[in-house]
């Protein structure tokens, strides 16, 4: 990662996306594989609504248009064992 104020852009772009999916049981995170591209994970906690994610390919363009405004690019989305693809 090529700086503080960068990984902070990304953390902005991805904040409302975050707390939604902690409303359902998940937590979102994120991290570098290559200078300008980010993959972002969905790991389900205890009790995590199952029915409540989106499939993959949604998901995925969700997260591409929410990072549009940062240096980044979606690698692509990691969603729990089992969700739907």
């Amino acid at each position: 990662m090529s700086d503080v104020a960068d990984a902070a852009s990304v953390d902005a772009a991805l904040a409302q996306f975050s707390e939604m999916m902690a409303a359902d049981g998940y937590v979102l995170s994120w991290q570098p594989v290559q200078e300008d591209r980010i993959v972002v994970r969905i790991d389900a906690t205890d009790g995590a609504c199952a029915d409540c994610l989106v499939p993959q390919k949604v998901m995925e363009a969700i997260m591409s248009q929410a990072l549009e405004p940062t240096p980044f690019a979606l690698d692509h989305v990691v969603l729990p064992e089992g969700a739907a693809h």
